[in-house]
């Protein structure tokens, strides 16, 4: 079906063209739900189902980690932590703009939405991804089955131009909530469409992240626990060639030598070389930079760099604003602290996941809530940036995708 017809609230019909119709049904009534209803939970089951009974999905750990992400026990688990004395219900029609580089964020937003009990109308990425693909038919297939006909029935995937604003402000105009992934100036330029008086935002903008790690816990690991260490960093950051908001840009070091650095480095290179493959684009975007920062940053003062799998500069002072030293497919920038409470001093808003190796993360939340910090809202473990889940970028999103019904 390559047009859809909108019905607005005035029971006008207004078609559109240039979109594409993926699955579901062009719906636009929809009934709420509670939070973690029983349809809702058996969905997300069967997903986890159809997508690890699936061959293809093994190529791509990012469908595996969704696939373990909506497994029955999890989202139980998920639902027994949910405060329902609250007695909440779904707000109703959510529009989702997905973003374009991370594959599979649209079927996390499209689950957490449903989970809090709406309907929904999910803008999948136009560019195309293979795990797109797979996770579309996995749905497809289970909208065969009329027991889940309810959810069949109050859900749209569709795929148009980011560029047409008018389809984004007709279903802008329909919904109850929109979930808007992007970039600063994107997020400005849907939010000056005209919504619903009560339509509700939540927005998942531009962030950046680091990391910290306390070189003696490098020093102190033995072979295996460094290239373990090395390969869930691997994880953190190549995997999504440093395109995730969570994934680090800057490692800030403490008690370190740099004899240590350089043996952390070399395990991570080692990783790179086995599994990482640089496309000839990227590898001359990254040798480009490298010249740039030589020549432009007076702070400059190392580099590790024996291939192009690994590019790490090393600073000697940082910018007043951090968050302008960003790198990818494998470029880091690299500053040693004097003390760990020393990273206050370069924590501004945009700051969204700290990943840590041997330090203690309680410290560093500590010094977000004493030093009143706007930035960092996770602080993780080397291999869990890029683990989403319902508490995302400081929203509890199921909560934030729903209303409570109070009694006095």
């Amino acid at each position: 079906m390559d047009a859809l017809k909108v019905r607005r609230s005035g029971g006008v019909v207004i078609p559109m063209s240039n979109i594409k119709y993926l699955l579901g049904r062009p719906n636009y009534t929809v009934h709420p739900l509670t939070p973690y209803n029983e349809k809702a939970c058996a969905f997300c089951d069967k997903l986890s189902q159809e997508l690890l009974a699936n061959p293809n999905s093994r190529a791509f750990p990012d469908i595996i980690t969704f696939a373990f992400w909506c497994r029955k026990s999890n989202i139980l688990q998920l639902k027994k932590q949910f405060n329902d004395n609250e007695k909440r219900i779904g707000r109703g029609l959510t529009f989702h703009i997905a973003p374009s580089n991370i594959p599979v964020n649209f079927a996390f937003s499209f689950l957490f939405s449903l989970l809090a009990g709406n309907g929904n109308i999910v803008r999948i990425p136009s560019k195309s991804f293979p795990q797109i693909k797979i996770i579309c038919e996995a749905i497809q297939q289970i909208f065969t089955d009329d027991t889940f006909a309810e959810i069949r029935d109050n859900t749209t995937f569709v795929e148009y131009p980011s560029s047409d604003n008018k389809i984004t402000a007709e279903f802008s105009a329909i919904s109850d909530v929109r979930i808007i992934w992007g970039g600063d100036a994107t997020i400005n330029m849907i939010r000056k469409l005209p919504t619903k008086p009560r339509c509700v935002d939540v927005c998942f903008a531009d962030r950046y992240s680091a990391a910290i790690i306390n070189g003696q816990a490098v020093l102190a690991a033995d072979k295996t626990i460094l290239r373990h260490q090395a390969e869930k960093f691997y994880n953190d950051t190549y995997l999504m060639d440093q395109n995730a908001c969570s994934s680090p840009q800057i490692i800030f070091w403490y008690n370190v030598t740099q004899e240590i650095k350089e043996r952390f480095w070399e395990a991570v290179e080692q990783q790179a070389q086995k599994q990482y493959f640089l496309q000839p684009a990227s590898a001359m975007d990254k040798y480009t930079q490298l010249c740039q920062d030589i020549i432009e940053k007076n702070e400059v003062i190392g580099l590790h760099q024996k291939n192009n799998f690994l590019s790490v500069v090393s600073l000697a002072r940082l910018p007043q604003d951090t968050t302008i030293l960003r790198g990818k497919c494998g470029y880091f920038y690299e500053f040693e602290l004097e003390t760990l409470s020393e990273i206050a001093s370069y924590i501004n808003e945009k700051y969204q996941t700290i990943t840590y190796f041997g330090i203690d993360p309680e410290e560093v939340r500590e010094l977000v809530l004493q030093n009143h910090l706007t930035g960092i809202d996770r602080i993780v473990p080397f291999g869990s940036a890029m683990d989403i889940g319902v508490i995302w970028d400081g929203y509890d999103i199921i909560q934030s995708l729903s209303r409570i019904i109070a009694l006095r």
